[in-house]
């Protein structure tokens, strides 16, 4: 695993070690990058599943400002510390180490909305629905908010109030999913 573009682009990034964490894979990360922009002006990221912190890793060395990652298993928060060094600009990231509602919450008491949300929680929890709404509930996205989700590929999200989707696209047993929030 790598960052692929950006001001980190080359740098390796550390594996989470066991099958607690499925990592988005480079070709897929890739692909997600092209569907929603390459390279980005600005923007406030929030990873909930950080995994290893991939693509919030990848969203600011595309040029997001900053990023939140959140991952509640202790070996992730230890590869993503270690990810997060790569950069050698640790103070773009803030890591989470707890779980996503929890995250969410403190997020919320913060005041903090984010430009883009990654959400890639394990296929089994089957909450995607649920999150979009608490996110918005805790009015945690700033307008046009774009949200990239990672579902299995024959998952069907039913979109709440104010979410349009915009594009979808399959990778093997993986569906991207890049949706768009509107305060209206």
């Amino acid at each position: 695993m790598r960052v692929i573009a950006g001001n980190y682009g080359g740098r390796r990034l550390k594996a989470v070690p066991g099958n607690q964490t499925r990592p988005t894979t480079d070709k897929v990360k890739e692909a997600l990058f092209s569907m929603i922009g390459p390279y980005f002006a600005s923007g406030q990221v929030l990873d909930l599943f950080a995994g290893t912190g991939g693509l919030g890793i990848e969203a600011v060395s595309r040029g997001c400002d900053a990023a939140v990652l959140v991952d509640k298993q202790r070996q992730a928060q230890s590869v993503i510390a270690e990810n997060i060094a790569v950069t050698k600009e640790p103070e773009r990231f803030r890591l989470m180490k707890t779980a996503a509602q929890t995250a969410l919450s403190t997020l919320a008491a913060e005041q903090q909305q984010f430009n883009y949300v990654f959400l890639d929680p394990p296929y089994r929890f089957k909450i995607i629905e649920q999150l979009l709404e608490k996110l918005v509930r805790l009015n945690l996205l700033a307008n046009e908010c774009m949200i990239i989700v990672e579902t299995e590929k024959e998952d069907v999200i039913a979109l709440p109030e104010h979410f349009t989707a915009l594009k979808y696209h399959d990778y093997g047993i993986t569906k991207i999913s890049v949706y768009q929030y509107n305060k209206g």
